[in-house]
């Protein structure tokens, strides 16, 4: 017999007594329900409405709790799909902005750049897509004397590396911008912020893509369409496709669109080279890359019915992606705002309680829970971040905390003590002193994770909090202990002095 046979006989003994203890669970689940089934029967109507209410009552705030718990936190893509503001109400953030001292200078500039484009009067069109779906060499073939023009492009892609503007005439005799942009993902994504916020700015966006939408570029279409942004979706090297593919392709590819917003899918071709046979004078033959001419006329049909189609709004509709840009950089400077002024609460409070310990020098972890400084803490960083608190959570929160406090202090105090001896001449410090560094670290873990959540959710959620909180612990704990270190023995030779 093996050496592990025991240990599988009792794996089996013990998943034979677990199954028959569930057997007799069952039976007698199912005989007490039996009983109060026929009870009820025999019971008056007012008394069975009552139990089924109860009933009711008790499994709607069953799933409340579970919601409440599992729930994931606010995507910023559905943050980002909020209604684009009116330039009223822009302008109200604005001033609320500056009276709260944020730095709206990103903002502002993006105000005047727009305006500078109004009083041009010109319509720009932006080319939008990943790298290397061709974006370049279409504009070359958009323009009349693209030929001529230095418009790099490479097969391996990455060769725009700012924004570049070029521009057209229609055939209708509209001013156009051409706008080339770096590609999406191109460069390890460092280049993305400027493509898409240069996509807001324009009237008109071009999505360029070389085949079916891959899942990133269905978002990134579904974004520009939620803000009514004119697109067209540019099907890019149809050369290499039959005509019954072709059909195919721009059918399944314009349904996919239509699931997301409103687009036209229009094929396109910037000229492929292809290979071919030349028969010579003497009759041999020899092998050639030939040239097929661009394949540009539906894009260009299709850009004069969209100016055509919008010539009162296409103004007004490129004015509310750039207020949507403006308010996600006044939302940014909010959340930079708020997260250094979290910072400070959390540095400033971390403080107190170790000047507070020190004070004191009694040892034990109630200071965290029993004072008044974590409570206040708590409530200073929920209203910074504008989350109303209420006390039951507050509570909570504090309680959890203190169940990790406990089963974390022995090593809180070791760290502690490997700390001080970085500063030789200490001697034999009080057990308070030792505390008090705990403390600091305490007050930094519980504040750093209590403001993560509060910017992540939008609420107070303790449970949340308190696992957070236990990570920080385990991250930044040797960290801060240095720190936290230092201001205790500061604090403890002033005394002496």
């Amino acid at each position: 017999m093996s050496r592990r046979s025991p240990y599988r006989l009792l794996l089996a003994l013990g998943a034979a007594l677990g199954l028959l203890f569930l057997l007799l669970l069952a039976i007698l689940l199912t005989d007490t329900l039996v009983n109060i089934w026929h009870n009820l029967r025999e019971a008056s109507p007012w008394l069975q409405g009552l139990v089924a209410g109860a009933l009711a009552l008790f499994a709607l705030f069953s799933a409340w709790v579970v919601w409440r718990l599992l729930r994931p936190p606010p995507r910023l893509a559905q943050q980002e799909s909020r209604e684009p503001p009116s330039r009223e109400e822009l302008e109200r953030r604005l001033e609320q902005a500056r009276a709260q001292g944020l730095d709206t200078t990103i903002a502002e500039a993006e105000l005047k750049k727009l305006h500078q484009r109004k009083e041009a009067g010109r319509i720009e069109v932006a080319l939008f897509g990943e790298i290397s779906a061709g974006k370049s060499s279409l504009i070359r073939a958009l323009l009349p004397d693209g030929d001529r023009i230095d418009i790099k492009s490479h097969v391996l892609g990455g060769t725009t590396r700012e924004v570049k503007e070029y521009h057209w005439h229609s055939p209708a005799g509209d001013e156009l911008v051409l706008l080339d942009m770096p590609g999406l993902d191109e460069a390890g994504g460092d280049l993305d912020p400027m493509a898409r916020e240069e996509a807001l700015r324009a009237h008109i966006v071009v999505y360029v893509v070389d085949g079916d939408l891959t899942r990133s570029q269905a978002d990134e279409l579904e974004q520009l369409l939620k803000l009514n942004k004119p697109t067209l979706v540019a099907l890019n090297k149809v050369d290499r496709l039959r005509p019954e593919e072709l059909e195919l392709v721009v059918k399944r590819l314009q349904e996919r669109v239509d699931r997301l917003g409103k687009a036209e899918v229009v094929p396109v071709s910037t000229g492929a080279t292809v290979p071919a046979t030349r028969v010579l004078p003497d009759g041999s033959e020899e092998e050639i890359q030939r040239q097929l001419p661009p394949q540009v006329e539906p894009l260009r049909e299709a850009l004069q019915r969209i100016i055509d189609s919008h010539a009162e709004t296409l103004g007004e509709l490129r004015d509310s992606s750039v207020f949507v840009l403006v308010q996600r950089h006044l939302d940014q400077a909010l959340q930079a705002h708020r997260h250094e002024e979290a910072r400070r609460l959390v540095s400033g409070y971390s403080k107190k309680a170790i000047a507070g310990a020190v004070a004191a020098m009694t040892p034990g972890t109630d200071l965290l829970i029993q004072g008044f400084l974590a409570t206040r803490m708590v409530k200073e960083l929920a209203a910074l971040y504008d989350v109303p608190v209420r006390k039951v959570d507050v509570e909570l929160l504090l309680e959890l905390i203190q169940q990790h406090v406990k089963t974390h202090i022995t090593l809180l105090l070791a760290v502690a003590g490997n700390a001080f001896k970085a500063f030789p001449g200490t001697g034999t410090l009080a057990g308070g002193a030792l505390h008090a560094v705990a403390y600091g670290m305490l007050f930094d873990a519980l504040g750093k994770s209590l403001a993560a959540s509060l910017e992540s959710r939008g609420e107070l959620h303790p449970l949340q909090v308190a696992d957070k909180f236990e990570e920080q612990l385990g991250e930044e704990v040797k960290g801060s202990a240095a720190r936290y270190a230092r201001l205790v023995f500061d604090q403890l030779r002033n005394r002496g002095d």
